[in-house]
């Protein structure tokens, strides 16, 4: 799929009702703003707090994409099953003795949802009128069936498919029929990624938190590192925090090079300025793999920190970078192996192609930080307020088989209630004032930096490409 190119399950459709895609559109040009919708260097900001922009995204993107439901190891036996909700859509995803299924949670009957939240069952019953359906979503009882007189087909009452495709342990669901093949539609980060073996990791923690903006906004608080130098200063002094960003069809990356082979002495970021003395390229690693795990706890595993301590210990202070980052890679895989969790056997260049930060189309971004753990985000409108989302933060990390922890699902209304650490306590603090911002008669829309920023870039254009004529 080429730079840009929709999948063919996204190509424009009419739209039932009357729209205000053309106003918003107008408004664009009347305004000398723009004349196809978005620019590289310019995002309108009606995307993020129009409530028909909203609407146009519930009718013309959430129903035709893959996205991610949840993960397989929630569904660990037959007849486990989790709920997706989505806008005014709910999915049940289940595992059946045939492997992962996905249905509307929708009863025929009546309409109301089989299932809430997540459990395990042998059938699915409606608990307003007792219609039941087996796993394989064929309904085996109808109260009083013969008051219809066997009008009933067995083929309309029973639950209604959705597609459902796995990649790396990740559950996706496309309510699209006519959609393009799941290793399709995630060219090229699975071909990137695959060697990162993600289905062998499991959840470290799973957190849920309403936060009061826009789906999209949320989102690329994570799409980026251009906001580092200013709200994570004091990562800066231990990396090199300027960074690239490239399209990959509808997806985008983001990477820069945190702990960069070759150096003869440390160099934090260049922003600083030259450092007059050669400084000790252990501490550079052992700081950033502190900060990385003390106060953030998810994009590097507890291994790295441990492996990046002994490493203090085994090198002698003017080691150079080289030598550095080997004995550090040496000893986090040894810590990994000794646990039993085992070790993706990247090469140093295939860690490089995979890049660091990827943004799937649209709702998902995998923070690839280490090999043996990553951190995922995904945000979700909630509802149809273009003001509030859900997002979820998941970390995952490799385990020796059985010795994950048991899964907690937490839950918050306010981003404030949990300890975040303080990487994400930083984030969330400049994302929930960004909505109030963008309202202002004096805003008038995002102005993405070209060279950092071209995820956000890439992620408006095929947004409007979606929502639009």
């Amino acid at each position: 799929m080429g730079d840009n190119q929709l999948p063919s399950s996204f190509q424009p459709k009419p739209f039932d009702e009357r729209v205000v895609y053309e106003e918003l559109q107008a408004k664009l040009v009347r305004e000398g703003r723009d004349e196809g919708g978005v620019r590289a260097d310019f995002l309108p900001k009606e995307a993020y707090i129009s409530p028909e922009f909203a609407r146009l995204e519930g009718e013309r993107l959430w129903p035709k994409v893959w996205q991610v439901a949840c993960r397989e190891e929630e569904l660990p036996r037959e007849g486990s099953y989790i709920t997706y909700d989505i806008l005014d859509d709910s999915i049940i995803v289940v595992r059946t003795a045939d492997g992962i299924k996905a249905y509307h949670n929708a009863c025929p009957h009546r309409g109301r949802p089989l299932t809430d939240g997540c459990g395990w069952g042998t059938q699915f019953v409606c608990r307003f009128h007792g219609w039941r359906f087996n796993l394989g979503g064929e309904n085996t009882h109808v109260v009083d069936r013969q008051d219809w007189n066997g009008c009933l087909k067995d083929d309309e009452i029973s639950l209604r498919s959705v597609r459902v495709g796995s990649w790396g342990g990740f559950v996706f669901i496309n309510m699209d029929p006519e959609a393009e093949a799941l290793e399709e539609f995630l060219a090229p980060f699975n071909e990137l990624c695959h060697k990162y073996e993600f289905e062998k990791m499991r959840f470290r923690w799973y957190r849920t938190v309403e936060l009061p903006l826009n789906w999209k906004a949320a989102l690329e608080g994570f799409d980026e590192a251009y906001h580092v130098q200013t709200s994570h200063p004091q990562i800066i002094r231990h990396i090199e925090d300027y960074s690239s960003s490239g399209t990959f069809g509808i997806h985008s990356a983001f990477w820069y090079d945190p702990l960069p082979d070759g150096r003869s002495r440390y160099q934090p970021s260049s922003r600083l300025g030259d450092q007059e003395e050669p400084l000790d390229y252990r501490y550079h690693v052992l700081e950033y793999a502190r900060e990385m795990e003390e106060q953030l706890g998810g994009s590097i595993t507890p291994r790295a920190y441990t492996a990046a301590q002994q490493m203090m210990q085994r090198l002698p202070a003017d080691a150079s970078s080289m030598e550095v980052m080997q004995e550090w890679r040496r000893l986090w895989r040894e810590e990994a192996l000794a646990d039993g969790a085992g070790w993706p056997e990247l090469t140093v260049d295939e860690i490089r192609a995979a890049r660091q930060d990827w943004h799937i189309f649209p709702n998902s971004v995998f923070l690839l930080s280490g090999v043996d753990g990553l951190l995922y985000y995904r945000a979700r409108p909630d509802g149809n307020n273009p003001d509030k989302c859900l997002y979820d933060v998941w970390s995952l990390m490799r385990y020796a088989p059985g010795a994950e922890p048991k899964l907690e699902r937490e839950y918050y209304t306010k981003w404030e209630d949990c300890d975040w650490k303080r990487i994400l306590s930083q984030d969330f603090a400049n994302l929930a004032r960004v909505q109030r911002g963008m309202k202002s008669r004096g805003f008038v829309g995002g102005r993405p930096n070209p060279q950092q920023e071209q995820a956000i870039s890439n992620f408006h254009r095929m947004i409007w490409r979606v929502v639009g004529k």
